[in-house]
């Protein structure tokens, strides 16, 4: 049920939500080098499209380091197709995020984390028979980096054989836009915690902007 729902979220994606909007807002998720190349681009043609945030998350599970970028964005609708495509072109995710759901979607915030944990987060958030609307959605192509953090204690050869092993790990990410009641942010935050999504309060983003 919860794949079903998930495989209707990424067809859902693929459809522009970005209305007749000449600026829309857009998250950017990925491997550091494709996030770089896409501040590089933002920051060249800023007059165009300005940068409200960037992040290095690092998330640890069991013995396995996961990292990725990401960052949110503000502009010309054609300058942020151009920075979708950069992202598209080297792996990465992205969400538009047209005035549309600001307007008519309450309390957005954004999940940002591995697939398999956004796929847990929204079982749990199902089994707590949580109110939420799950908007738009989207995965990377291409793998996030991954680092065994024990193997320092083993000898070299060990190491040098297992690093490998799980740095082509094929780690996808998902990056997830919801809408709740206010009444369930908080718990659905914890959820997300337990999870270990990055979360974005997209309220916050607005009010600041």
């Amino acid at each position: 049920m919860i794949e079903n729902k998930i495989k209707i979220l990424r067809r859902a994606a693929k459809v522009s939500t970005v209305q007749d909007s000449d600026e829309i807002w857009c998250v950017i998720a990925g491997n550091e080098e494709m996030v770089n190349n896409v501040a590089y681009a933002a920051i060249m043609d800023k007059d165009r499209v300005e940068v409200l945030c960037r992040e290095h998350v690092t998330t640890k599970e069991s013995f396995v380091t996961k990292k990725f970028d990401l960052i949110m964005l503000y502009g010309d609708i054609n300058k942020i197709r151009d920075l979708s495509l950069i992202c598209k072109e080297n792996g990465g995710a992205y969400l538009k995020i047209a005035p549309y759901y600001v307007k008519n979607e309450p309390n957005l915030f954004l999940a940002v984390g591995p697939d398999n944990k956004i796929k847990k987060f929204v079982g749990d958030c199902e089994k707590e028979h949580m109110n939420l609307s799950f908007l738009i959605e989207d995965q990377t192509t291409g793998f996030i980096e991954t680092d065994v953090y024990i193997t320092d204690k083993l000898p070299t050869l060990v190491r040098n054989t297992i690093d490998p092993l799980f740095k082509m790990a094929d780690v996808a990410l998902s990056t997830l836009l919801i809408s709740a009641p206010l009444d369930q942010i908080s718990k659905i935050k914890k959820i997300a915690k337990k999870n270990r999504l990055f979360v974005i309060d997209f309220n916050k983003i607005l009010k600041e902007d």
